[in-house]
């Protein structure tokens, strides 16, 4: 096998090498091997990819529509991305000039920051959040700027915000709001949103608003930021979630004209154009299948109660999910431990993985995330294990 020349060894892009591998990935890999484990740990749907979808992948295939497509995605997605966005947010997108077909919302977030952000410029960030925020903006020679959200019931407020802008001025160039949150499953309602909206529209900067988990709500309708403000947001969703398409790889941004032009560049450079028959599949879920995540969201919310009514009887408190699939629990004030050391001890002794809140950036200490994007099965066997395993801890 070869082996790196030394002459090369500081030959590396800097910004890269200071940032480390996903704590949530790699803390999932680390327990992954302890046999019988039952796994809470990553957001990968248990579901099937509905089947009209599949057909049209397939049919794709079988029509031989295997060679470039346009570089912003196929017209048939592009015109559904549009279509379904004018129902959800009431903001009238032009397929044509501003939307663009990524592959997954990550490239979509990877493509939007990398476009607007410059070596000295700032990204503030509420958390707990999505930890692949944190290394996309340093990536970018930017500086993230974290606002710890776990006094508020994990919401950013108005007031921590103009705090924030106050004190680092013109340099921020953009905000990430993630709602539903992961990891908190936190929803912002519109009021919320207004608010924070009439502080962003005072500013020179962004709004990222990483919807990709807006089909997935429980008992509360979601609004967007982008109907509010639009000439200042960048709208990123995806497949993955509300359509369990997660493999197939395809997100999308839609934003004003004249950001799209240059974005778009940046995506073009990195991935040319998404899969052709991952398109078409995204086509026919967004034009003749928006009633297809009602059941998953059915059996969501109900894995939710479950969990949620198990983890109180523990005594585990809790921040009850309104979006997502994730439930956001304080590790037990009895037990004096880290949320590393809490979630490793739980891998290993009982089991049941789960992350460590403190992935998930300032805030997330003392905290653990699971995801109920997990069968009843392994959900309930997980719940009676650790039960088990904290019942013996107070012995």
């Amino acid at each position: 096998m070869p082996q790196l020349d030394s002459k090369l060894s500081g030959v590396i892009n800097h910004n890269v090498k200071s940032v480390g591998p996903s704590g949530i990935r790699e803390f999932d890999q680390e327990i992954s091997s302890i046999p019988g484990i039952v796994k809470l740990t990553i957001g990968e749907p248990d579901f099937d990819v509905p089947e009209h979808a599949k057909q049209a992948a397939i049919k794709s295939i079988e029509e031989n529509k295997s060679h470039y497509s346009a570089q912003k995605g196929i017209p048939e997605l592009r015109d559904g991305i549009s279509h379904y966005l004018k129902e959800r947010t009431g903001v009238e997108y032009d397929p044509a000039t501003e939307i663009v077909v990524t592959v997954g919302a990550t490239e979509a977030i990877f493509s939007a920051l990398t476009s607007i952000l410059n070596p000295g410029d700032k990204v503030i960030v509420p958390t707990p959040a999505f930890a692949l925020y944190f290394p996309i903006i340093k990536v970018a020679g930017a500086e993230l700027i974290t606002i710890d959200t776990s006094d508020d019931g994990f919401v950013l407020t108005p007031e921590k915000l103009q705090k924030a802008l106050d004190e680092n001025g013109d340099s921020v160039k953009a905000i990430i709001l993630n709602y539903p949150s992961n990891p908190t499953g936190v929803e912002y309602s519109e009021e919320q949103l207004k608010a924070l909206a009439d502080i962003i529209s005072q500013h020179k900067m962004y709004v990222l608003a990483d919807e990709i988990y807006n089909e997935l709500t429980y008992g509360v309708e979601h609004h967007s930021i982008a109907s509010m403000i639009p000439g200042q947001t960048i709208l990123v969703n995806g497949l993955s979630k509300s359509h369990a398409m997660t493999g197939y790889r395809i997100g999308y941004f839609a934003a004003p004209k004249d950001f799209v032009t240059n974005a778009s560049k940046m995506h073009a450079f990195v991935v040319t154009a998404p899969s052709n028959p991952a398109q078409y599949a995204a086509a026919e879920a967004l034009n003749n299948g928006l009633d297809d995540p009602i059941p998953m969201r059915a059996a969501y919310k109900k894995r939710r109660d479950h969990i949620a009514d198990r983890l109180e009887k523990m005594g585990m408190p809790i921040v009850m999910p309104q979006g997502a699939f994730y439930i956001f629990a304080k590790v037990p004030d009895t037990i004096n431990e880290t949320s590393v050391e809490f979630a490793t001890h739980l891998a290993k002794d009982a089991k049941v993985g789960v992350t460590p809140g403190s992935a998930f950036g300032p805030g997330g200490e003392g905290w653990i995330r699971m995801s109920y994007a997990a069968s009843d099965e392994d959900i309930k066997l997980a719940m009676d294990r650790m039960n088990d395993y904290l019942l013996a801890l107070t012995k």
